[in-house]
Formats: structure tokens, sequence, C-alpha cells
């Protein structure tokens, strides 16, 4: 009888062959998933340029790694992609470097390696890049972005009082002009008035001339660059129509004598809400305007809004929707959040106060009551929520809905260049009806 736990020559050479089969079966495998690897599609390139920075976007349909090195004599910024292959989607960066843009004089892309595409971006100055990567979220896939930022950044602040250096010295000069000619009535009532002397003749006085220095209002355009924004049922982005109708307020405030304004955005990037809030302390601004055309759930919601920060919860379900909302722009428009600002940033937004909630209702009011005026209001009242932008703490703060985009008859009028101009014209009114009744303290010269 044979024996059971004996091997035979069939029994052997039947194991050897499933082993072989085993091994050959994991090679396949191992190669399928390194065909997997290296066959990632592009589906995207897009270029963000501002004088903050230059962001570079590429979108994949898998996560790739990336490695770059600064090069110098010329400067130049070297990022390697693995598992591509060049294709015409990535060739058609090349095309999207424009002249004006302020840090990246061209870029070259090619086949470094099989399986490495080598991007080469030729460098107007110095730059300190960050490269990172951004998970899907909303209608993107994975996205790698490399953001381009100057060694020496702008200083807004500077850039702010050298444009406005006129209308500095005009209010400086209209203020001594008042000065005078209550110093020349006080001599008039004396019982003993001094010798007669001339006097230089003083046109009336404005009525800006109460204000002893320029009022600087920051607006705030929401969303941009990779941040579209809500989206109507026409096309229309919230980043683009916010925008211009920051810029038409802009040039409205360039025109008061006593203000001068300050965009946190002039042109289609993204900021991140805490550079938002940065920004406008970095130009000591007096009011922090921030100008959105949100969408709502139902597209028959209507009506302009004004809201202002709440430390004790939303005033209402809509408000705290909207909140939530507008506080996932930073996941959408992609922030690095490896970086030490972020910790600042988390600082920062905590540190908001009561004094400043309190101004910034008022400004609120009088700003919806303006609108109210000429346009239909979603609530009577301003709301209050939890809003990352509005964190400054010592600005007052507020967030304007021009009206819902998502609402096809208001998505019209948001389009329509008269609408833009009342809203820009209601909002400007409503910061003046404030200031006149809150005038801004003096500070130090040559702010």
């Amino acid at each position: 009888m044979r024996n059971p736990f004996s091997k035979s020559k069939t029994d052997l050479a039947r194991r050897r062959h499933l082993k072989s089969s085993a091994k050959l079966l994991g090679l396949v495998l191992l190669l399928g998933e390194i065909d997997i690897a290296w066959g990632a599609k592009i589906l995207g390139v897009r270029v963000w340029p501002s004088e903050d920075y230059t962001r570079i976007t590429l979108e994949s349909d898998t996560p790739l790694p990336i490695t770059q090195q600064i090069l110098t004599n010329p400067d130049r910024l070297v990022v390697d992609v693995q598992g591509l292959e060049l294709n015409p989607t990535l060739k058609d960066l090349v095309a999207k470097i424009k002249p004006n843009d302020p840090y990246v004089s061209q870029v070259r892309v090619g086949q470094f390696q099989p399986g490495v595409v080598r991007l080469v971006f030729d460098l107007k100055e110095p730059i300190k890049p960050q490269l990172f990567t951004l998970d899907p979220v909303a209608e993107y896939n994975y996205r790698m972005v490399f953001d381009l930022y100057p060694t020496t950044p702008p200083d807004p602040l500077m850039e702010l009082v050298k444009s406005s250096a006129k209308k500095e010295s005009a209010l400086t000069k209209s203020n001594e002009e008042v000065d005078l000619i209550a110093q020349f009535a006080t001599k008039k009532d004396s019982p003993k008035p001094p010798v007669a002397q001339a006097i230089p003749e003083v046109k009336e006085a404005p009525a800006q001339a109460k204000y002893k220095r320029l009022i600087t209002i920051a607006i705030d355009p929401g969303h941009g660059g990779e941040d579209p924004g809500a989206i109507g049922s026409m096309g229309s982005r919230e980043k683009h129509v916010v925008l211009s109708i920051a810029k038409r307020l802009k040039d409205k405030i360039e025109n008061e004598a006593y203000m001068r304004p300050y965009l946190t955005r002039d042109g289609d990037y993204f900021v991140p809400l805490h550079v938002r809030v940065q920004k406008a302390r970095r130009v000591e601004a007096d009011l922090f305007v921030s100008i959105h055309a949100d969408a709502f759930i139902e597209s028959n919601a209507k009506g302009a809004s004004v809201f202002t920060l709440s430390q004790m919860g939303a005033s209402s379900t809509m408000a705290r929707w909207m909140a939530n909302k507008e506080n996932a722009s930073d996941l959408i428009g992609g922030i690095n959040i490896k970086t030490q600002d972020r910790q600042v940033a988390n600082l920062l937004l905590d540190m908001s106060t009561t004094a400043q909630i309190k101004d910034s209702l008022q400004v609120g009011n009088s700003i919806l009551k303006q609108i109210g005026g000429f346009a239909s209001l979603h609530k009577g009242k301003v709301e209050q929520a939890s809003f990352a932008v509005l964190k400054a703490p010592d600005i007052p703060s507020i967030l304007v809905e021009t009206a819902f985009i998502s609402n096809p008859q208001e998505e019209a009028k948001l389009n329509d260049d008269g609408y833009q101009d009342r809203i820009a014209d209601a909002i400007l009114r409503g910061i003046k009806d404030y200031f006149s009744k809150n005038p801004p303290v003096a500070r130090r010269v040559n702010t």
C-alpha cells in the first residue's frame, strides 16, 4: 500500500508548476500595477498669474510624485513629474504663460526619462516655490500645485501710501485751512484782539475736513482662480461677478476725498481666507468689505444679505449653511496646509473681539438699509455666522451677498452693469453714513 504522506514525482511536478504559475501571475499583476501607475492622465493645466504669486496647476486622474530644484544663472525652477508620458495637454502649458506674468518668462516641457516629464520654468526674478498636492474636491480631481512667490514680497501698505499720496496731501491741507479758520475765529472773539494782520482768503471747508486722516477700505472680492465660487444656470461664475462689483466700488471710493480703497485681489487668482484678513491688517484698514453672490440649494432663494461674525452660533440655518460653504473656499482654491502660515492663521482667526462685532453690526445695518432702498432683501436684518474671512480682531468686517446667482432672475441682474453699479453705490453710501457717525481716530503719520 502506498504511504499517503509520501510525494510522487507527479505530485512534485504539479507543485512546481503551480509555484511557477503563481510567480508568473504575480509578475503579471506587478506589471499591471506598474502599467496603471505609469498610465496617469493629465486632465488639465492652468496658470494664474498675479503680483502676489503665480500659481501653476496640473490636474490628473491619479496622484503623482513630484520633485523640484532651483537653479541660478539664469534663474530656473525644474520640476520632475513621475508616472507621466508627454501628451498634448501638457504641451499646452507652454502657451498658457503670458508675457505679463510677473515671475515666469516661459516654460519648457519635455520627456526627461521614460515615465518622467520635466518642466523647466524660466524665471524673471528669484522665487520661493511652494509645491504641494491636493486630493479630489468639488469638481476637481488630483492636483499638483506650484506656487511661485517672489523672494521679496510686495508691501501693500507702501504701495497704498504711494498711490494715495496726493489725496493725503490734499486732506492735510484742507484740515490746516479749517484749523486756521478756527484760530482766526477764536482771535476775533477775544476781548483783546491782536493787531490786525492779513488773513489768507479761504474757501468754505469741505465736509470731509473733519476727518484727520484718510479712511482705508479693504474690498475683498470673494473666490478667484481655482475657486470659481457659485455658478449660475447661465454659466455665470461668482468670482467674475464679484470682482466686477468690487472694482466699481473701488473706483467710487477713489472719488471720495477722504477715503482710499484696497483690493485683496485685483485679478482672477486665488487668495486664501486667512491671507485676505492678513492683507487688510497689513494696510491698516478701517473697514473690511467682502463681496459675494452666492447660491443656495433652492433656486427660488432671492434677495441681498449682509453678514457679520458671530461668536455665539449662526443667527439662522441658512447663515450657518452659507458660512460653512464660504469657509470651504480654501479646500477648493487649494492651500498648502504644511506651511507655517497655516499655524499663524489658526491663531489669528481666534482673536476676534466683541468690539469688532459691535462695530461690524453698525456698518452692516447701514449698508443693508441702503441696499434695501432699491433691491429685495433676503432678510431685513444683518445676519451672523462664523465666517472665517470676517475674523480680523481689530477691523470691522462685513460680508455682502449682492444677490443669489443660483436664482435665474437674480443671475441676470448680477450680470447687468446698472445693477452692479447700484450695488456699489449702496455699499459706498452705507460706508459713508457709518463713518460720518464713527470717524476713525488719528494714528501715526503717513499711514
